[in-house]
């Protein structure tokens, strides 16, 4: 039979799903079933956060994989934690030499250049031993399970990775440092597509090792030794200290009111405070209707958030302003106020994505918001030989103006895209929440809490109403189902709004909350392959 599984002529519904036991939301069947199968094994919430994102570098690794960085919000025992597992960069880099390689004045995007010290695997070891109940072995089986034994490609999942085959053969062909991608990623150097199947068995040796040595072999042992050969090999900067010196950081979450719910996210060196900027100036307006007015206040107050954020946030160790003052009542009345009736011009410049999000919840009450990244795509290009790790690119966010707060530089980390989020109210858990794609991430997470809040949809409603996305100076994108009578009232207050020829760069979410009777409801986008396993 012949058919396009991307084709979607008809409109089509999604229902929030129901549980009392454990529910697992992210952008995958699979995964999101590999969550569900630790819940019912006897894993907590947090067990089955990592069995997820274990699974999502094996059956999305068009997003992430174990090069990835990571961040999570964990709700345990009516307490709040945070993690911080964004790598840095390795300590032998330096600005002059990486200035005079690159004349445009760019950090570039593939190769060794921006790679960071990978923090996802670190990540999965530091939950599964301060909150697991189970072994990170019997966490990591499902995923083991995907590499060895192979998995059906999914719609959503093929065209990315037909998008991303096309990008590297036009960019990397016949260059010896990006052969391992596609020996890994391709079929004799073809893309997969929607009902292929694909096998990871370097991904699986690679998996095993991290379980058996609960994450040494990745940062002390046998695939660091690799990772460093390789650099030096091609040109990288890494080092085994930079490896095994590395240690994700336990964090303090942050928060802002927003109509009597308190909306959290992770400090910097992440964006989250640039979704907690947005929410403090709305504070200052009262939304009843979903007009152009209300579009464009959250527009501006988006806007500044950027313009603020962008110029302080990078690794918190080299921020030279107080970033808590973004998030005072003070600031957010005084941007409030320099919302006009008309479209004004930031200073910076959002682009690409590349992630994977997820939320779980178990029947005590434990809940997690988990993220993770190889940033664009997947990622730098270079996969370390024998092992299928896909190295990430976050360096790609350094500056190479010394004038920056970002500005590249030894054993730092970069100004991080991917936020995790969520709810409390009163003291007690809401639930978790997310957006993926890079710096639609904060974009998504004031439009969803919006939805929630000021007009009380539902997780599945929230999640799936009609986006906008800023890309820069006064141009926005909106989806294809966008008001067309907004659209145009938009134009007359001065923004350069273009529709969208389809959803996919709007952002990818999911939501979990808690009533208060225990009944757990979620929502997953209907942007993606997304699925929620619950019971």
């Amino acid at each position: 039979m012949m058919f396009d599984p991307m084709e979607q002529p008809f409109a089509s519904n999604r229902y929030c799903e129901t549980a009392l036991n454990g529910m697992v939301c992210t952008g995958s069947y699979l995964a999101s079933q590999a969550g569900l199968s630790i819940l019912k094994k006897g894993g907590n919430a947090i067990d089955a956060a990592i069995a997820t994102a274990a699974c999502l570098t094996v059956v999305e690794p068009t997003s992430n994989g174990l090069g990835s960085d990571a961040f999570a919000i964990v709700w345990i025992k009516n307490k709040m934690y945070g993690l911080n597992a964004s790598g840095y960069s390795p300590r032998n880099i330096s600005l002059e030499e990486i200035r005079k390689q690159n004349p445009s004045g760019k950090m570039p995007k593939h190769g060794w250049t921006p790679v960071m010290v990978p923090g996802a695997v670190s990540a999965w070891v530091s939950l599964v031993k301060r909150f697991g109940r189970l072994s990170l072995s019997e966490d990591l089986a499902p995923a083991i399970f995907y590499a060895e034994n192979g998995y059906a490609v999914s719609p959503m999942l093929g065209a990315m990775w037909e998008r991303a085959a096309a990008k590297y053969q036009k960019l990397f062909a016949g260059r010896s440092e990006f052969d391992e991608w596609f020996r890994v990623f391709t079929k004799n150097g073809e893309s997969y597509h929607c009902g292929d199947i694909v096998k990871l068995p370097d991904h699986a040796r690679s998996l095993r090792l991290i379980a058996e040595s609960e994450g040494k072999e990745f940062y002390e042992g046998e695939i660091a030794r690799q990772f460093v050969k390789q650099s030096a090999r091609e040109g990288g900067y890494f080092s085994m200290e930079d490896l095994s010196s590395y240690k994700p950081e336990w964090v303090e979450p942050v928060s802002v009111r927003y109509r009597g719910v308190d909306v959290w996210e992770l400090p910097p060196n992440g964006q989250g405070i640039n979704a907690l900027m947005a929410l403090n100036i709305l504070n200052s307006f009262a939304f009843d209707k979903r007009d152009e007015k209300y579009f464009h206040t959250q527009l501006e107050a988006m806007k500044m958030a950027f313009a603020d954020g962008m110029h302080a946030i990078t690794d918190p160790a080299c921020m030279k302003e107080d970033w808590h003052a973004f998030l005072k009542e003070e600031y957010g009345k005084q941007r409030a106020m320099e919302i006009g009736e008309n479209a004004k011009m930031p200073a910076v410049r959002p682009s690409g994505s590349g992630t994977v999000y997820l939320c779980t919840a178990d029947k005590e009450g434990n809940m997690v918001s988990y993220i993770q990244s190889n940033y664009q795509g997947f990622g730098s290009g270079i996969v370390v030989e024998g092992y299928g790790a896909a190295l990430q690119n976050r360096g790609a966010d350094f500056s190479l103006n010394e004038k920056d707060a970002n500005v590249l530089a030894p054993h730092k980390r970069s100004y991080h895209t991917i936020i995790p989020g969520f709810l409390t109210r009163d003291g007690k858990a809401l639930g978790p929440f997310g957006v993926m794609g890079a710096y639609m991430q904060p974009q998504g997470h004031v439009q969803v809490i919006s939805n929630l809040i000021d007009f009380h949809l539902n997780p599945q409603m929230a999640l799936d109403a009609p986006r906008w996305q800023w890309i820069r100076d006064k141009e926005i994108l909106v989806e294809p189902d966008f008001d067309p009578e907004i659209i145009e009232a938009l134009k007359k207050r001065g923004h350069l709004v273009t529709i969208a020829k389809d959803r996919v760069s709007f952002g990818r979410g999911e939501m979990i909350l808690r009533m208060e009777n225990g009944v757990l409801i979620g929502g997953t986008e209907s942007r993606t392959d997304a699925g929620i396993a619950c019971w």
